[in-house]
């Protein structure tokens, strides 16, 4: 298990947060601790997970793609088949047991690509919750059909207008939602970053992933695999795959990020190869920030929108700086190639975001001996972001179809509000 020295992996990570809420981060780190070694609560976690998200995952060989890209023989943990479609469900339900637990009724998030606040509105529904989720108002625009579950199962979708309305807005919103409702609200923070304990608890429950994968592999295998590839936003997923590898040193540990358009700032989200990102201290801890000449957090750009983060885990920065992990890059139509190749190839539709991973790790295998295996953590799916990942695949026919499918809905609109008149 991954875990802090008070709150710090290095130097990176820490509380830095107004004193307002100093009170409920440490009722939550005192819970955290008390837990985390209790086998019986991380069983009452695994029974939630099983019985209403689907879990074990599969761990899924790629025979026909392996074979066609030669080298390693390349495998798929299938985050994508949680309920949701994303490996986010596995925090927010561990979350939603903390939250019963504290007595709290109300929940806020942040999210980017939608799916920890479809995740999030899910476990409040669940387990009878108010939850209002802050997103950025260009992500809104990307990923509307996520928005429209959001408010389907009850939550407060709240659209963020400042900064670059992203998800580095959304989190800074959340935090100033807290400082002014500690006392009834609990932060569902959906990555592993902001201020400890938020990074370790996080990283705890999305263990799952590669507890699963350890198992898995030496049924499937024979063996532990010889790389773990994920994508790395904030770093929940990736960590999740990572954690109980650590001390494997034989098991390469590969995280890939958002290279976007280019290099140049503002046109990428790389935050661990050298040269892109500084240590610095921002929403509530210290980690490798993106940041302009002035030292001010600087803008991201990713064809995923759970990637455009501006930060990432201190405890990945800590990882990538000591050697344990590898930081790769994929660029947008690394990205593009990569999901459509895992999709004509092995019928499996990934998200734009694990499409990342899948590009660093596609290119890893090629380089890897026939007897080799390297894991990718298939982070979600990609049909339920079919409107933002059409943009990425802009076609004549599906423009005309969105064209006919809005004069019919503004038709239903019209004759309601006849009705209602």
């Amino acid at each position: 298990m991954i875990r802090s020295e008070n709150g710090y992996f290095g130097e990176f990570g820490g509380r830095y947060v107004p004193e307002i809420l100093l009170p409920a981060l440490t009722e939550l780190e005192t819970m955290f601790h008390e837990l985390r070694d209790d086998p019986t609560f991380w069983q009452e976690y695994v029974d939630l997970c099983q019985e209403f998200s689907g879990r074990p995952t599969p761990l899924t060989p790629l025979h026909r793609l392996s074979k066609q890209l030669g080298g390693a023989q390349i495998w798929l943990k299938r985050e994508d088949l949680n309920h949701s479609g994303a490996h986010k469900i596995n925090n927010v339900l561990g979350q939603g047991l903390l939250v019963k637990r504290m007595g709290k009724k109300r929940i806020i998030a942040e999210t980017g690509a939608g799916q920890h606040g479809l995740a999030t509105a899910i476990m409040a529904a669940r387990m009878g919750l108010q939850a209002t989720i802050y997103m950025g108002a260009d992500d809104i625009e990307r990923q509307y059909s996520n928005v429209f579950w959001m408010r389907q199962l009850g939550s407060e979708v709240v659209g963020v207008t400042t900064g670059a309305r992203t998800l580095k807005e959304a989190l800074d919103e959340a935090l100033r939602d807290w400082a002014a409702s500690v006392e009834t609200t609990h932060y569902v923070l959906g990555t592993a970053c902001g201020p400890a304990p938020f990074p370790e608890l996080v990283t705890y429950f999305q263990s799952v992933i590669s507890q699963e994968i350890r198992e898995q592999a030496m049924k499937q295998m024979g063996r532990l695999p010889d790389e773990v590839v994920a994508c790395v936003g904030g770093g929940s997923n990736a960590l999740g795959a990572f954690s109980a590898f650590i001390d494997d040193k034989d098991v390469a540990l590969v995280g890939v990020e958002a290279g976007g358009l280019s290099h140049k700032k503002g046109e990428h989200s790389i935050r661990m190869l050298p040269d892109t990102a500084e240590p610095g201290i921002a929403q509530g801890y210290k980690t490798l920030f993106l940041q302009d000449e002035d030292g001010q957090l600087g803008d991201t750009h990713s064809i995923a929108a759970g990637l455009d983060y501006v930060g990432v885990s201190p405890i990945l920065a800590h990882l990538s700086q000591t050697g344990r992990v590898t930081p790769e890059s994929a660029t947008d139509v690394e990205v593009t190639e990569a999901f459509s190749l895992l999709m004509k190839t092995e019928g499996i539709i990934p998200a734009l975001e694990s499409s990342h991973g899948l590009a660093g790790g596609f290119k890893r295998a090629k380089s890897m001996r026939p007897d080799q295996h390297i894991v990718i953590n298939l982070s979600g799916r990609g049909d339920k972001d079919i409107f933002n990942i059409a943009r990425a695949f802009p076609q004549q026919e599906w423009s005309e179809f969105l064209m006919r499918e809005a004069a019919r809905c503004q038709q239903l609109v019209n004759d309601a509000a006849k009705e209602n008149n």
